[in-house]
């Protein structure tokens, strides 16, 4: 939940996250799917923000 609220205003807010899915609808993935890989990036993001507080 946390992550696609994120990602949702994310897509609201920053340029460079409207242009990447712009482009991932081009390439004929759906909105849907290009939330998805957005939630892994964001992930993705975390995880390692976590792992570099904890050294």
């Amino acid at each position: 939940m946390t992550l696609h609220l994120i990602v949702v205003a994310r897509l609201r807010i920053d340029p460079k996250t409207k242009a990447y899915m712009e482009r991932r609808r081009t390439e004929g993935l759906s909105k849907k799917d290009v939330i998805r890989c957005l939630k892994r990036f964001v992930a993705r993001e975390v995880f390692n923000a976590l792992k570099r507080d904890l050294l």
